[in-house]
């Protein structure tokens, strides 16, 4: 078990060392703004939708290891998904950092990297925040706390 958290935490880091989709996408059809004040992390996530699917997906912010890997390791998960599947990802993601219970499920693929984030419960809001703010762009909410 040790290895694989060794892993999960080199995956961790080199999403928050060098992020993927760390840019502003334009044209965007949609985009959300996300602050923890818990610990001050932002996050601006920029998508386009086109025939109900995520042509294409950004996010530009400052935060911790786990809120940019997490942003990071999303926007790589929902490139090419629809808005459905993206809300599934949503839910499957949030129970996954959430609930005792639920153990990594292979089909997350990456996103199961942030399963030990829910022994941290201080932790969790950082690695959920870009996902509230996909969800709140998707529902064409401009800004959301994790408040």
């Amino acid at each position: 078990m040790s290895d694989l958290r060794d892993l999960y935490q080199e995956v961790i880091l080199d999403h928050n060392k060098h992020p993927r989709n760390f840019r502003s996408v334009q044209p965007h059809s949609h985009e959300a703004s996300g602050y923890n004040p818990l610990c001050g992390d932002r996050v601006t996530i920029q998508l386009s939708i086109e025939r109900e699917v995520i042509a294409n997906i950004g996010f530009q912010g400052d935060g911790c290891a786990i809120s940019t890997a997490s942003a990071s390791i999303m926007t790589e998960a929902l490139e090419g998904k629809t808005r459905e599947e993206a809300q599934a990802l949503f839910e499957q993601f949030h129970a996954l950092v959430t609930r005792d219970d639920n153990f990594p499920d292979e089909s997350l693929g990456k996103i199961a990297v942030l399963a030990g984030v829910r022994d941290y419960p201080m932790r969790v809001k950082c690695a959920t925040l870009a996902w509230h703010t996909l969800r709140a762009a998707l529902e064409e909410k401009h800004e959301v706390s994790t408040e």
